[in-house]
């Protein structure tokens, strides 16, 4: 059975009602069907091909007219036996998993079908230039002793000179800057539903980034006690 991974593309949130009338929140995620666009082995292959140091299988997903990409990955989609695909992501898989996967073999919702929670990455949306309150939960300055206009600000960022010799502000220092666009991993999210059919899976709770967004899932590497009792 090949490793259970698959790209998808976030839909939703919408809620279904289980068998107690209890309603669940969930996310609706349009999962593949990926295509098999390269492999790669941690030993050289029998006919001599050269080993890539670890294994793992990219897949490419959804198809996308040869002019809005470039020669490189045609070419590469080409050797795979494929059209030319927008997404491509690569999955670190075992040994015996590898040896599963066929290039240009279509992966779809079925390698999740033993899978009851996973992990989902994305990215989150981005919000924006934030202040230090916004982005770091900074409690601000309180309004007292003739506080003006300094109300959010984060206050002292440097004073090392005395113990350091430096006047620098001290590294990792949490000051405002942009929020949010960054890689987001959610883990142990369960599956509430399946629809094969269509290619839709439904995980409970909401997931990183806005509806259209692209998704890396792949079982869940570790359950929480409170999941794993369910």
């Amino acid at each position: 059975m090949p490793a259970p991974v698959i790209l998808g593309r976030k839909i939703g949130m919408t809620r279904l009602y289980d068998e107690n009338g209890r309603n669940v929140p969930v996310t609706v995620i349009e999962a593949g069907p990926c295509q098999v666009s390269q492999i790669k082995t941690a030993e050289p292959s029998e006919e001599g091909g050269k080993a890539d140091g670890y294994d793992a299988v990219q897949l490419a997903f959804e198809d996308i007219k040869g002019r809005n990409t470039t020669m490189p990955l045609i070419g590469h989609d080409h050797k795979a036996g494929l059209t030319p695909k927008r997404h491509h992501r690569e999955f670190r898989i075992s040994a015996d998993q590898a040896a599963e996967y066929e290039l240009g073999q279509e992966v779809t919702l079925e390698v999740l079908e033993d899978t009851k929670f996973v992990d989902i990455t994305g990215t989150s949306k981005g919000k924006g230039y934030a202040g230090v309150m916004k982005k770091w939960n900074f409690k601000g300055q309180l309004a007292s002793h003739g506080t003006e206009r300094k109300h959010r600000s984060p206050g002292s960022v440097g004073g090392r000179s005395s113990n350091l010799g430096t006047g620098k502000p001290k590294k990792g220092i949490r000051m405002s800057g942009r929020m949010g666009d960054e890689r987001v991993t959610v883990r142990s999210v369960e599956i509430v539903a399946r629809d094969k059919s269509k290619n839709l899976l439904m995980v409970k709770g909401p997931v990183p980034g806005a509806n259209k967004g692209l998704l890396m899932i792949k079982e869940a590497k570790r359950l929480y006690k409170s999941k794993a009792n369910k």
